[in-house]
């Protein structure tokens, strides 16, 4: 059984002209989503995130969606970069790397992150549709990037192949939850941070 992650609780409020979020991110949490977006796709995606990833994940947002969901989505990742360090302090004790391919029916995803304080994004997703019910496909990518910028994260996300942008995009939040996981997790083998440099 893996031990508890350094940190715990990172908790994010942001009011802006555009959007207000609260957001509570428990690391040591067992999976359980309580999150009210405004953007339903957004919510099916923070849920699934939660429980794959087994964190706690409180989310109240409100934002301009008679523009459009972008402000809300991309402030979303801000807010979730942002509880995730906030979690993690100094990155001391955890394993700092994960990577997970993933299967969502007949798409399969691989994602590969580095919790290194140098934020990068790589998104090699090609989505076939631009809409998913009301949700711009698009708008996953503006996610990512905040919350890889915010979370201080080097995060590489790749589609294998895949044809149902539904399963592509669950395939990209899941695989993320579990890599997040993994590199989350306490490393019994070392008490400071996992750099040669002696920081991140």
């Amino acid at each position: 059984m893996a031990q508890p992650r350094t940190g715990a609780t990172g908790e994010i409020s942001r009011r802006t002209k555009e959007t207000d979020i609260r957001l509570t991110l428990n690391l040591n949490g067992s999976g359980q989503a309580n999150i009210a977006t405004g953007v339903p796709f957004m919510d099916h995606m923070l849920t699934l995130f939660a429980v794959h990833g087994f964190f706690d994940l409180t989310v109240n947002a409100t934002g301009d969606t008679e523009v459009d969901d972008h402000h809300t989505v991309e402030d979303l990742g801000i807010c979730l970069g942002q509880a995730l360090k906030a979690a993690l302090g100094d990155g001391g004790g955890i394993r700092r790397y994960g990577h997970v391919a993933l299967p969502m029916d007949e798409a399969l995803v691989r994602v590969a992150l580095d919790l290194s304080n140098r934020p990068f994004l790589h998104y090699g997703v090609t989505i076939p549709d631009q809409k998913v019910g009301t949700f711009d496909t698009a708008l996953a990518q503006e996610f990512l990037r905040a919350f890889s910028l915010h979370g201080g994260i080097t995060l590489h996300v790749e589609l294998a192949h895949g044809s149902n942008s539904h399963h592509i995009l669950e395939a990209v939040f899941k695989a993320l939850a579990k890599a997040l996981d993994q590199a989350c997790t306490h490393e019994p083998r070392t008490t400071g941070v996992l750099s040669s440099k002696g920081a991140l």
